[in-house]
């Protein structure tokens, strides 16, 4: 069995990764490439105005100051890019096939159902709170973004399996009042001084590119992990 989810899970994340990077880059990548173009330009600007000279691009590669490596814009990028969401890819994929094996016979159908969830899950509920966000945004402290996300994500798995999978109506309530909880305890936020680097239409942009580009991966994932799950139902596995 273990060996089925493993190899389903690789085909599915394989996939799903390469499919995501190249909706990324036709959508996604560009913006966040603006965005960065803004970052640069307000920092040279506020540079040379508090300390007499221009400072370096904080997304350079190279020179004095940077001890920190990152890939070169172009094509190491994008290659950077489809190797983290092939990972990311197979790691959900994990999750859905054991769902699978757990929850009985599926179909490519219930797959894109299963999908839905998952996004649901992973980014249309923490994005309540806490939208995708470009360079240059203000944000709270990270270790408060990150708490707040896996309690979002937790509470909202918690919420939606008593809702479908206990069948007391008591437990359904339960459930929805789950899901609110993070909402209403609210997600951690800066402080707000002054307008931001970027422009909002950019911003807006973005949001909407990466919530509809992620609920495409989900819904292609959660639909091919239960195709590849079902084509080795009858293979002679090891359990």
């Amino acid at each position: 069995m273990f060996s089925r989810i493993f190899v389903a899970a690789v085909v599915s994340g394989i996939v799903a990764g390469i499919a995501f990077t190249g909706l990324q880059a036709f959508k996604v990548m560009p913006l966040i490439w603006q965005a960065e173009t803004f970052e640069a330009t307000s920092g040279s600007a506020i540079s040379s105005h508090s300390h007499g000279a221009p400072a370096k691009s904080a997304h350079s590669h190279g020179g004095e100051g940077h001890n920190n490596w990152a890939p070169a814009d172009g094509m190491e990028r994008v290659a950077f890019t489809l190797l983290a969401n092939v990972l990311i890819g197979i790691g959900f994929a994990l999750l859905l096939c054991a769902a699978f094996a757990l929850y009985g016979q599926v179909d490519w159908r219930k797959g894109l159902i299963w999908g839905l969830l998952g996004c649901a899950i992973f980014q249309l509920a923490p994005a309540f709170g806490l939208p995708p966000e470009l360079p240059g945004m203000r944000s709270a402290p990270v270790n408060d973004r990150q708490l707040w996300w896996v309690a979002a994500v937790g509470a909202t798995a918690g919420g939606l399996a008593s809702i479908f999978l206990i069948k007391q109506s008591i437990w359904k309530v339960v459930g929805i009042a789950l899901i609110a909880l993070p909402h209403m305890i609210g997600a951690p936020h800066p402080h707000f001084d002054g307008p931001g680097v970027l422009p909002a239409e950019l911003a807006a942009s973005f949001v909407s590119a990466s919530l509809i580009t992620n609920l495409l991966f989900w819904l292609l994932l959660g639909s091919v992990s239960a195709f590849a799950f079902n084509r080795r139902e009858n293979a002679s596995e090891p359990v």
